[in-house]
């Protein structure tokens, strides 16, 4: 129902507000609705998603591909070809063929990670966090991908296992989140006038530049482990406590080949504000790839994804 129409089925007095012009005195004078009006009209229509995501190109594979790699380790389909540790308070990096699987793993205590990646073959391709969040949601889980930015938009990984599956609590919070970005030096100035070398944003430099990448190179992260929300009252960032307990892990299918890098929060589980001050537990993190068995996914109709075909140059 438009706006207009609306307002001529309701009540006489909200009715007189929203009529656009009233004859007095043969004159014609403009009756604009109030803003509080407006809002209750506004407010009774429905939520559509942004994006028809059913349209979205298929997994190649299918869904019963996905849902047997979920097991695949378990199965002994997929063998353990490298295994690192991320310290705490710092950041690792490490590549994944494409096909290849990898697990960011608690081992030693409850610990969020801030994670990045690139196209191997072309750093300038990334992790978009912001598209990832307008295709499947605030918080990513099992089935979710990790897509790139523009021009290049395809999937770079697939989430395939996560042992949380938290959903989303009675306070909004869901776990794996793309809504926030790293903690970071500059905002650490702002909020405590301290030079602090170890917030997820350094880690990250500090890695990227052992890769011959730059500062420039680090993005947007997925939030491995860590629980999020937007309080109901403000609309405002909030934390919890991470879930996370030893052994959990989330794994990845990499879609393509992949330079991925993560850094142990130095915020520890997220459970005190950042730049609040404080000391929290801070814990290293493992990460694990794994080589499925050869013609595994080539044999289920899996192949590595595609960039965009968009070809229209924006008109110009």
């Amino acid at each position: 129902i438009k706006f207009e129409e609306w307002c001529i089925v309701s009540s006489a007095t909200v009715n007189s507000l929203c009529i656009p012009s009233l004859p007095i005195e043969n004159e014609t004078r403009d009756v604009k609705p109030t803003s509080s009006f407006k809002k209750e009209y506004y407010a009774t229509n429905e939520a559509n998603l942004c994006y028809a995501v059913e349209n979205l190109p298929v997994k190649k594979g299918g869904d019963e591909l996905y849902a047997t790699l979920r097991t695949a380790v378990k199965d002994g389909k997929a063998t353990l070809v490298e295994k690192l540790e991320i310290p705490a308070k710092d950041a690792r990096s490490w590549k994944v063929p494409a096909g290849h699987m990898w697990r960011i793993v608690c081992t030693h205590g409850p610990q969020v990670a801030d994670m990045n990646c690139w196209s191997l073959s072309n750093p300038k391709e990334r992790f978009y966090s912001s598209k990832t969040r307008q295709i499947h949601a605030t918080h990513l889980t099992t089935g979710d991908r990790l897509w790139s930015n523009m021009p290049f938009l395809r999937p770079l990984a697939t989430i395939t296992e996560d042992t949380i599956a938290y959903g989303f609590d009675d306070d909004g919070a869901g776990v794996h989140d793309v809504i926030g970005s790293r903690c970071d030096p500059y905002t650490h100035f702002l909020m405590t006038g301290e030079d602090y070398n170890h917030c997820c944003h350094s880690n990250l430099t500090r890695a990227a530049t052992h890769d011959g990448l730059t500062e420039m190179d680090v993005h947007d992260v997925l939030n491995v482990f860590m629980c999020t929300g937007f309080t109901r009252d403000t609309n405002q960032y909030f934390t919890k406590p991470s879930p996370v307990e030893v052994g959990d892990y989330i794994e990845f299918l990499a879609e393509t080949d992949l330079l991925v890098s993560a850094s142990t929060c130095p915020q520890g589980d997220v459970s005190m504000a950042c730049g609040g001050g404080g000391e929290p537990d801070v814990f290293p993190l493992g990460v694990e790839i794994y080589k499925l068995e050869d013609s595994f996914l080539k044999e289920r109709g899996w192949s590595p994804s595609d960039v965009s075909n968009y070809g229209g140059n924006h008109g110009i």
